[in-house]
């Protein structure tokens, strides 16, 4: 099997290189760090990143521009949370735009980002840090693995 013909699927293992970028910043980038591998469909990215390389088959470099809100979701304000300052723990060091984990009572673990600090309360923003803003995808696969 000619793997080189082979177009990606969920399940395949995939190498490849990316770069992530929001606004002229670059949030990741493999091009420079080295590749990545992992298995389309396992949540090891975004669901919305995942489903762009659906079809893509070794040597393809596409640049996907995102347009706000299409690769991490539109920002939710529901999403921001005011939190009693005595529900986290004393010695914490709480600053503002940090982050902070949070395990749910399933077990799954969210970070929110820390927006304001007074003495009885702490605003948290639970979307995620890229949501509502628009996002530069480029990709270059190297290996397909199929499953």
């Amino acid at each position: 099997m000619n793997l080189d013909s082979t177009a990606l699927r969920l399940g395949d293992q995939v190498t490849l290189h990316y770069r992530l970028s929001c606004q002229d910043e670059i949030l990741v980038d493999t091009f420079t760090e080295g590749p990545e591998t992992f298995t389309l469909g396992h949540g090891e990215i975004d669901a919305r990143l995942e489903s762009l390389l659906l079809g893509l088959r070794v040597g393809d470099h596409p640049l996907f521009e995102l347009p706000p809100g299409d690769a991490f979701g539109p920002h939710d304000p529901t999403m921001i949370y005011l939190l009693p300052r005595n529900d986290f723990p004393g010695d914490m060091e709480l600053a503002v735009n940090s982050g902070v984990d949070f395990t749910l009572p399933n077990g799954q673990s969210v970070t929110g980002s820390v927006l304001e600090i007074d003495a009885d309360e702490v605003r948290v923003d639970f979307n995620h840090p890229l949501a509502g803003l628009p996002v530069n995808f480029e990709v270059r696969i190297l290996a397909i693995t199929p499953k």
